[in-house]
């Protein structure tokens, strides 16, 4: 009889799990159904680009063959990536990306997008590795939160039209290795950390932003280190680099 009771358990968890896997893969395609849907209907596609996106074929994994999109299985409608760069796409960055949770990669990079960047991002997508927005025309602050993108491994923002200071959150970023905030209209200090990880391109463009305390390279100033030390030599200070005020741009 125990055995009997045991087994009997064992059945009402087994399928109890079942029934909460199969709910759960709805879900994930639903909503990321819905992500898309939002996406079409809140961005201007003069170019036709999102014209594949229909929504008629509702069977797994229809989405993965949608223009942009990436799937992390073909046969299943859990989206890992949206690219959509050079799509010719209009408007600001949709709300609707929350229920695309599962992407990590988002490229909106040389479309004409306006607005600000939401706060929420990284919240709506959690596990971005990738996230560019270059060559738009977005404005307003660097969100701070987008440290809460954590595992992101590159950031690129240029050509746009950011202003203010850089969130010194940024550098909280342990995974960060590409790092672009070029021609902005951002202002103030480079925080510390960002300024010596990353190189004077990053921040280029920027005529008011500065980085006290850098190091100038004279070899990479002339080109040749015989001249740089020449004039270290006649000036009476080191090639090897100085301290000065770094001005990009």
């Amino acid at each position: 009889m125990p055995y009997l009771l045991e087994l009997l358990l064992l059945l009402t968890v087994t399928s109890t799990l079942r029934a909460s896997a199969q709910r759960s893969v709805a879900t994930v395609r639903e909503d990321d159904v819905r992500c898309l849907q939002g996406v079409k209907s809140s961005l201007g596609d003069p170019d036709g680009r999102l014209a594949s996106w229909t929504f008629s074929n509702t069977s797994d994994g229809a989405v993965c063959e949608y223009s942009g999109i990436s799937c992390w299985n073909p046969n299943e409608s859990r989206i890992i990536a949206l690219s959509f760069s050079g799509f010719g796409l209009t408007g600001s960055v949709p709300s609707s990306l929350q229920y695309c949770s599962a992407a990590t990669t988002l490229d909106l990079s040389s479309n004409r997008l306006q607005g600000r960047v939401p706060p929420a991002l990284c919240d709506w997508l959690p596990f971005l590795v990738s996230l560019d927005l270059s060559g738009n025309q977005l404005s307003g602050p660097i969100p701070a939160e987008l440290a809460n993108c954590r595992f992101l491994n590159s950031l690129k923002i240029s050509d746009n039209f950011f202003s203010g200071q850089i969130p010194t959150s940024l550098a909280s970023l342990d995974h960060l290795k590409s790092l672009d905030l070029s021609n902005n209209d951002l202002d103030g200090q480079i925080p510390p950390p960002l300024g010596v990880k990353f190189s004077a391109g990053t921040f280029a463009g920027n005529p008011d932003l500065f980085m006290p305390h850098a190091t100038f390279d004279l070899a990479v100033l002339f080109g040749r280190p015989e001249a740089a030390a020449a004039f270290g030599f006649v000036f009476g200070f080191a090639a090897v680099g100085v301290p000065v005020v770094y001005f990009s741009g």
